[in-house]
């Protein structure tokens, strides 16, 4: 039970390292679900949980490319944001125990699109602009998840204690 509690909280707090949280709480849920016998936590809320998980990794998306385009982004620096993310992960993962590949995403996802976009408009102001839309934006969507994750928190914890 303690080590359900825990991991629950990881999933939680795993958000604001760019971590799947909403996923890790869910699998937990599922693990703790399945070793009970169902009899605590059943299908629906597992469904419940799946479809927030779901909602939460959309919103989180789609909160994040809002910031980053109102600010100027283009398509082009979305991409290589992914692109740069995904570079600076695989750079930075041999730092600081592995969680180096988080820093390395938020830089090498930084990074991406202020490279594209100083290509794209040779200015350095609009393209700061561009990158500071994707910071905030980002921020909002660990936000928007971290909600998500404590609504899946309470519904598994009534579940289980009630």
């Amino acid at each position: 039970m303690t080590l359900f509690i825990l991991v629950l909280l990881f999933g939680t707090f795993s958000i604001l390292f760019g971590l799947p949280g909403t996923v890790i709480i869910l699998i937990d849920a599922a693990m703790y679900a399945a070793v009970t016998g169902f009899e605590k936590i059943g299908f629906k809320i597992l469904v419940t949980l799946l479809i927030l998980s779901i909602l939460a990794e959309l919103a989180d998306f789609a909160v994040g490319m809002g910031g980053a385009v109102k600010f100027g982004a283009s398509r082009k620096a979305f991409w290589a944001s992914v692109v740069g993310g995904l570079i600076g992960a695989a750079l930075m993962t041999p730092f600081l125990l592995g969680l180096g590949a988080v820093a390395g995403a938020f830089l090498g996802g930084f990074a991406g699109i202020l490279i594209v976009e100083l290509l794209r408009q040779k200015r350095l102001k609009p393209a700061i602009r561009a990158v500071w839309g994707a910071i905030l934006g980002r921020a909002a969507g660990i936000c928007v998840k971290g909600v998500f994750a404590l609504i899946m928190v309470v519904i598994t914890l009534t579940s289980v204690y009630n």
